[in-house]
């Protein structure tokens, strides 16, 4: 039972971390990376389609990015599917290809994107406070029931916390690393 509690701990832990992880990639920090076109949903034949499953997606420079679709007749669906999306870019497309130009970002845009960072920072720490809220919920009601003592009650809370400080610990080094990128690109 108490391995079970802190195996699901880690997990659901790991996966807030790897959440957080993604929202990190669609913050865009100056440079050219596929990860910001990935909530871009296209509406292909009627039905809302992922980008990344109808064009590949390349950085051919830095600050670059190029669309290709497999499907030439896409291009015009992509394209709109770009401008109404969130990530503030506008594609340039020639008939065969779209390209995405990143601009380089000011030091207001900057100082923004840190902020943003800093907010799904909190947000993925709140989501692993929660986790480890019940974990230990969990574990104090398997003392209540009389399923372990009250010393394996405290050493669960003990590594429950340990975990939880562990995960706190990634995603402040995450978050760091991100905010590095964006300020000195």
């Amino acid at each position: 039972m108490a391995n079970a509690v802190l195996n699901d701990t880690r997990q659901r832990m790991r996966k807030s971390i790897e959440s957080f992880q993604r929202e990190l990639g669609t913050i865009r920090a100056g440079v050219a990376n596929a990860s910001i076109l990935d909530r871009v949903e296209v509406l292909y034949y009627g039905a809302p389609t992922p980008l990344n499953q109808l064009a590949s997606i390349t950085i051919p420079e830095a600050r670059m990015l190029l669309i290709s679709p497999y499907d030439k007749g896409s291009l015009g669906d992509i394209e709109k599917a770009i401008l109404k999306s969130d990530v503030g870019i506008t594609p340039n497309n020639d008939g065969e290809v779209i390209r995405l130009v990143i601009p380089a970002l000011t030091q207001d845009r900057r100082r923004e994107l840190t902020k943003i960072v800093g907010a799904e920072q909190e947000n993925a720490k709140v989501a692993v406070r929660n986790i480890r809220r019940d974990a230990i919920n969990a574990v104090k009601k398997e003392e209540k029931d009389g399923n372990i003592s009250e010393d394996e009650l405290r050493q669960l809370e003990k590594d429950i916390q340990a975990i939880t400080d562990e995960s706190v610990k990634e995603i402040d080094e995450l978050s760091k690393a991100k905010e590095s990128e964006i300020l000195n690109d």
